[in-house]
């Protein structure tokens, strides 16, 4: 999978983007797990991809839902069992 951000937003610590490989649009947030830090990537529609970008105060909801992982069902890459925390 090829992660291509488009748009990213130092102040809220998100980005959104397209997978290049499936075409699939996304938000990422950055998450540490102690050994590691990554991202976490979650499917949106092209309706958000689009708000989000214009718009990223209206992405805010969606993050905050990532971070305490009300959204795992949209998780692009399903996680292991030494999940991280989102930062």
């Amino acid at each position: 999978m090829i992660f291509n951000d488009v748009f990213v937003n130092k102040k809220y610590r998100f980005s959104v983007g397209i997978e290049e490989a499936s075409g699939r649009f996304y938000v990422s947030i950055p998450v540490s797990n102690g050994m590691v830090d990554y991202e976490e990537y979650y499917g949106i529609d092209v309706a958000s991809y689009e708000l989000f970008q214009k718009d990223p105060e209206a992405a805010l909801v969606f993050v905050m839902k990532c971070r305490r992982r009300e959204l795992d069902d949209l998780l692009i890459v399903k996680l292991g069992t030494n999940r991280g925390t989102a930062i």
